[in-house]
C-alpha cells in the first residue's frame, strides 16, 4: 500500500528552517500535476524528519491537521501568499494541508471523464497520501475553506464524515444554483437551469442529511455585507431544520482576504475546542 502512495510522489522539498513541504502529486483523477503546500508546526518538525526509520521506531503521535481549501481563481499558494500559515501553524498545533483546486476545479468530478475529477483525487490519491505520510488521525482531522472552497471542505466532509472530526466554510459557495453555471460549473456540470439536477446533487446545501446522527459539527462563517451570506444562512437553517448541528458566526464582514484571515483564526479556535473536549455551549 505504501509504495502505491509514495509512486504518486513526484517531488518532494523540505525546507526545515521554516517546516515546509511542497508535495506534488502526479495524478491520474485529475489528469495533472496537484501541487500541496504543507505547513508543519515548528514543534512538530522533527516528528517528520526522518521518515525512514518508522519500521524501528513506530509512528510518531498524531499530529491535529487542517485541509485548507482555496477559492475560484486561486491556487494551492493562495492561502500562504496572503496570510503567514506557518506562524498560524505553529501557534495553533495543527499541520495545515493547502492542496491546488486549479482555478475552477469547484472540488467536484467533472461530468466529462478527461476533465478534472477532484473528488476521486481526493478520496483516492491526496487523503490516503496525507494520511499515511502525516500519520494523521480522522479523529484530529479538520477540513475548511473560502468560497469556492468553503463549498468544497463541506462536501468532501459529507462525502464520508469518517475521515473527519469537524468541517468549515468559510463565506462558502454552499447553493451552487447561486452561481447560475458561472465560474467554470458549466463546463463541468453542464448548462444550467433552475432546479438542474446535477447542480442540485451537487450542492452542499442538499446533502446535509448525510451528516445527521454523526455527531458531527460544521461551523459556518460569513461577513454579513456578503454577496454569499444568504447562503450560509439558508445552509444553517436547513442544518436546524434537519436536526444536524452547526455553529454558524456572521459578522461584520465582505468577501475579501481580510475577511478570510481573520475567519482562518477563527476555525482554528473552534477546530482546537472541539478536539479538546472544550465547552461549545451544548
Amino acid at each position: 500500500m505504501k509504495k502505491i502512495l509514495w509512486a504518486v510522489l513526484a517531488a518532494l522539498l523540505f525546507l526545515p528552517a521554516t517546516a515546509q513541504e511542497l508535495v506534488v502529486i502526479s495524478s491520474s483523477a485529475l489528469h495533472a500535476d496537484d501541487s500541496v503546500l504543507v505547513f508543519i508546526p515548528e514543534q512538530y518538525a522533527d516528528n517528520y524528519s526522518d521518515r525512514y526509520c518508522v519500521e524501528c521506531c513506530g509512528d510518531p503521535e498524531s499530529v491535529p491537521a487542517l485541509f485548507l481549501l482555496h477559492g475560484w481563481s486561486g491556487c494551492y499558494s493562495n492561502w500562504a501568499d496572503r496570510c503567514d500559515l506557518q506562524r498560524v501553524a505553529d501557534s495553533s498545533g495543527f499541520i495545515i494541508i493547502c492542496p491546488d483546486g486549479f482555478f475552477d476545479s469547484w472540488y467536484v468530478d467533472a461530468i466529462d471523464p478527461a476533465d478534472m475529477q477532484w473528488r476521486k483525487f481526493f478520496d483516492h490519491e491526496l487523503y490516503p497520501l496525507m494520511k499515511d505520510k502525516y500519520f494523521l488521525d480522522p479523529d484530529k482531522t479538520f477540513i475548511t475553506g473560502l468560497s469556492m472552497g468553503g463549498h468544497g471542505a463541506i462536501n468532501l466532509f459529507l462525502d464520508d464524515v469518517s475521515r473527519f472530526r469537524a468541517a468549515g466554510s468559510m463565506s462558502g459557495v454552499l447553493d451552487l444554483d447561486h452561481e447560475k453555471g458561472r465560474l467554470g460549473l458549466e463546463r463541468l456540470l453542464g448548462p444550467w437551469t433552475a432546479g438542474a439536477k446535477r447542480y442540485a446533487e451537487e450542492s452542499a446545501i442538499n446533502r446535509i442529511g448525510r451528516a445527521k446522527d454523526s455527531g458531527k459539527l460544521m461551523l459556518i462563517t460569513c461577513g454579513y455585507s456578503d454577496t454569499l451570506f444568504g447562503a450560509s444562512r439558508d445552509f444553517c437553517e436547513r442544518c436546524k431544520e434537519e436536526g444536524v448541528p452547526y455553529i454558524g458566526v456572521f459578522s461584520p464582514g465582505v468577501h475579501s482576504w481580510k475577511y478570510w484571515d481573520y475567519a482562518l483564526r477563527l476555525h482554528l479556535w473552534y477546530f482546537s475546542r472541539i478536539l479538546n473536549g472544550e465547552n461549545l455551549g451544548y
